[in-house]
């Protein structure tokens, strides 16, 4: 981890494509962060981040369930077709 001290209107730039300003910091010690960085790059706080990961996770494990449904369905069916 590349750790980096910045002053208020100091920026960092990540490649060539991604730029973060330090905005602003209050008397509690609070940073605004400014980031631009192009469209296709998604950017959260990493709680939304972990949050959006766990939705992910967990559709992808209801898409498994159903896909093994269907292939259980389309088996009972060449089988019921098979007796008639």
């Amino acid at each position: 981890m590349l750790i980096l001290s910045r002053k208020v209107g100091e920026s960092i730039q990540i490649g060539d494509n991604i730029k973060i300003l330090i905005a602003d910091m209050d008397s509690k010690g609070f940073v605004k962060v400014g980031i631009e960085a192009p469209k296709n790059i998604t950017v959260h706080r990493d709680e939304v981040y972990r949050k959006i990961a766990i939705e992910n996770r967990a559709a992808l494990q209801r898409k498994d369930e159903k896909i093994l449904d269907l292939r259980d369905l389309a088996k009972k069916l060449r089988e019921k077709n098979k007796k008639a």
